[in-house]
């Protein structure tokens, strides 16, 4: 699989990452074994977590599989920190809470460091720089090798990077950020994606398949069962995407799959990988077979035609202060 610098740094990941949200959860060892196997066969590396999913039980699983199964060497290995199961706290990225999550995460993936470790969101009750600063000691101190964020809008992002570049060599630069990205998401290309390229970040999609959607497998009334519409966890998840605007957007991918003999699946998942901005999309699967499929795009370039339909049919609308000035 061909690897792609993240951001303005010497790190190199593979163009697709592996993401684990249901592993410990809706996906077992088995298969969560299987996937891993399968990626790093492919020539994947970068394998996406976070210490909430499924409670700390992904990041423990991913590191009993490495362990075991794949070299450690092998994998450039994500987390992230700053969520909280509270009701009256969503966020706490609190110098103290992500230093002893980030402490609590190397436990559970039996590592000496995490490849990159991303801040899950913004806390509004934190001061920014006190949050910052907890980057810049995990780097300092080993326990990390390169950050990014999550999560953060365009201004929170910006800020974030311009405070980090503001001493040179005292402040660790960050790398990358991670949002939702795909056919059916394309608010990051407001303000969040000029920042990133402004910047010298790398932008991680997640949910780059619209959350399944994008694969049509939702077309029918019902959703099929074993999928995350069908989950009761996730069908939440899922129902903002299934709407008419969706549909419409859906038809479109499937009818260029059928052209080019391929499935909704890789043209959509193409599509964002090539993107400007974009280093490496996050695909979660609940099997080594969808896993397999989506692995398969390596391969794939969509027709230019094909991007500018695709882009047409999913321009999302953007007025002022954003349009063209000599459009007013």
């Amino acid at each position: 699989m061909e690897a792609r610098h993240l951001g303005r740094t010497g790190l190199r990941v593979s163009r697709l990452g592996l993401g684990t949200l249901t592993w410990a959860r809706d996906t077992g060892e088995r298969d969560a074994a299987d996937q891993l196997k399968t990626f790093w066969e492919a020539g994947g590396s970068l394998v996406d977590t976070a210490d909430v999913y499924a409670d700390g039980g992904a990041e423990y699983l991913l590191g009993r599989l490495v362990e075991g199964l794949v070299p450690r060497r092998d994998l450039v290995i994500a987390t992230k920190a700053g969520s909280v199961p509270d009701p009256d706290r969503r966020f706490d990225c609190s110098r103290g809470h992500l230093l002893a999550a980030l402490d609590a995460s190397l436990e559970r993936l039996r590592t000496d460091y995490v490849d990159l470790w991303q801040v899950h969101a913004f806390d509004p009750d934190t001061p920014l720089e006190e949050t910052l600063q907890a980057l810049d000691i995990a780097v300092s101190s080993g326990r990390a090798r390169y950050v990014g964020v999550s999560n953060f809008s365009g201004w929170q992002l910006a800020k974030a990077a311009t405070w980090q570049l503001a001493a040179p060599g005292t402040r660790t630069t960050l790398a990358s950020t991670q949002m939702e990205y795909s056919l059916l998401q394309r608010g990051v290309e407001r303000e969040l994606l000029p920042a990133a390229a402004d910047l010298g970040l790398g932008l991680l999609p997640s949910s780059p398949l619209g959350r399944g959607v994008l694969t049509g497998k939702y077309r029918s009334a019902d959703p099929p069962p074993g999928s995350r519409g069908a989950s009761e966890q996730l069908a939440a998840f899922v129902a903002p995407y299934l709407d008419e605007t969706a549909d419409r957007i859906v038809d479109a991918v499937s009818t260029a799959a059928d052209g080019l003999a391929v499935s909704p699946l890789q043209v959509a998942l193409a599509w964002v990988r090539d993107r400007p901005g974009v280093t490496a999309p996050i695909v979660g699967a609940r099997t080594s077979q969808q896993l397999t499929e989506a692995l398969s795009v390596e391969g794939l370039s969509l027709p230019d035609e094909i991007c500018r339909a695709l882009d047409d049919v999913s321009a999302p609308v953007h007025r002022y202060p954003d349009q063209d000035w000599s459009e007013l």
